[in-house]
């Protein structure tokens, strides 16, 4: 579908077929991001990692971050850490199953994808005296908000949504926590070299170039890079991850029948006095199914981040114009039924039987990461806490849902912003199950 958005020529894609065009036949040629007010305002002129323009300041810092962060041997180094926060999870749900109290799955969830995010990048996980939390949340939603400046550049002096003096208040309180947070580490820097969390790494790289063949130097780490990927990192983990266990369990609650089926796998796998590990997931089909069919329905971000077109190129017979923007629609390729067939409004993770569909960007009718060189570096990371935070909520609990409410009356409606997160909490009756679990 071709647009014009004020100034902006834009094309929305919407099948699979294009988005292969967009994302891989020609991915070199829309791998950029357009100059928008939010990376402008918050976002440090675009020097993080997620709205950075296309080019080797953005190829630096991709491999910077998942060299430091998001490698595998990475996720991996930090299991213990994951497995020991979601411990601490089902202890609190425990307590509250003990005293037959309605749990808010919606802000547990989120509190240890928090709790695990922090500790990963800050080196710890309280937020009490900064509401981190908060403050990103809100630079998330001013960051998916519908800008008229953005496509109307000579309204931006008018500011008539008023979103560019919130982006600068925001972006100003989040500069001194930001700005806190490197000074606490750099009053910190003779820490155990092997308790040395992201933050830690960035600092003693600091004032050395990102590419060691770059010979003068035009991209050197400095303060500002490192607020940028404080707000990218943290940024891109706490909607996406808690946003995904919320519609999971929302599921699974409208469908006793697929949680059932998925605590007996649990169950024959891992083992009925057992705690769920990572490393059980390969042995896991069906959870892994469940996530899939989670991710199919409501992807992370319904509308992937916004590229731009770096030159004139022709698709399919349709000229596209430089600069032209790009937006994938993600959502609609999840439920396309020439793909997915009159089901594909249905949560069902049985269509997942032998197929080889996948979630990394390589199968088009399914990318919640996106695909192609601007795909989310963090896919690992992010399955991995929210397959662990699932896996043992349903393991460990039986769940009902509140005040005699039955499947059907479970209210599914959407927040729409850059993710997609219930309109309303989860709210849901935990029963410890009969096991003896290690909470």
């Amino acid at each position: 579908m071709s647009l014009k958005l004020g100034k902006i020529p834009t094309i929305v894609v919407s099948s699979p077929k294009s988005a292969e065009q967009f994302l891989k036949t020609h991915d070199n040629i829309f791998a950029s991001r357009p100059k928008l007010q939010v990376s402008e305002h918050m976002f440090y002129g675009g020097k993080g990692l997620g709205l950075a323009p296309y080019g080797a300041y953005w190829r630096n810092m991709k491999k910077l971050c998942t060299l430091h962060l998001l490698s595998s041997s990475k996720v991996e180094m930090f299991a213990s850490l994951r497995s020991e926060e979601v411990r601490m999870l089902l202890k609190s749900i425990d307590k509250a199953a003990t005293l037959g109290e309605v749990v808010n799955l919606s802000e547990i969830t989120g509190e240890v994808i928090a709790n695990i995010t922090y500790k990963m990048v800050l080196g710890y996980n309280k937020d009490s005296d900064l509401d981190l939390k908060g403050l990103i949340r809100d630079a998330m939603n001013l960051a998916g908000t519908f800008n008229l400046a953005d496509f109307l550049p000579w309204l931006s002096i008018f500011d008539l949504q008023g979103l560019t003096s919130r982006m600068k208040k925001t972006s100003k309180t989040f500069d001194q926590i930001a700005e806190k947070i490197i000074k606490d580490h750099e009053n910190d820097m003779k820490k155990d070299p092997h308790q040395k969390d992201f933050i830690d790494i960035l600092l003693s790289l600091m004032h050395q170039s990102m590419d060691p063949n770059d010979e003068e130097q035009k991209h050197v780490i400095d303060r500002t890079n490192i607020k940028a990927i404080i707000l990218d990192m943290i940024g891109g983990a706490l909607d996406s991850s808690s946003a995904t266990i919320e519609w999971t369990m929302s599921e699974l609650l409208r469908h006793p029948n697929v949680m059932k089926k998925l605590q007996n796998e649990l169950e024959n796998v891992v083992g009925v006095n057992s705690n769920v590990k990572e490393n059980d997931f390969e042995n896991l089909p069906y959870l892994n199914m469940v996530i899939k069919e989670t991710l199919r329905l409501y992807p992370a971000g319904p509308l992937l981040g916004p590229r731009e077109c770096l030159q004139d190129v022709t698709i399919d017979g349709y000229n596209i114009k430089k600069n032209s923007r790009i937006i994938i629609n993600a959502w609609a390729l999840g439920r396309d039924p020439n793909v997915w067939t009159n089901n594909c409004d249905m949560f069902y993770p049985e269509r997942f039987v032998n197929s080889n569909v996948d979630l990394r960007g390589h199968d088009f009718e399914l990318i919640p990461f996106g695909s192609g060189r601007r795909g989310c570096p963090g896919i690992q990371l992010a399955l991995n806490m929210v397959r662990l935070v699932v896996a043992q909520l349903v393991h460990c609990f039986d769940w009902e849902l509140p005040f005699g409410m039955s499947p059907n009356d479970l209210d599914m409606t959407e927040k729409f912003g850059l993710s997609m997160p219930r309109y309303n909490d989860l709210l849901a009756v935990p029963t410890t199950r009969g096991q003896k679990f290690d909470i």
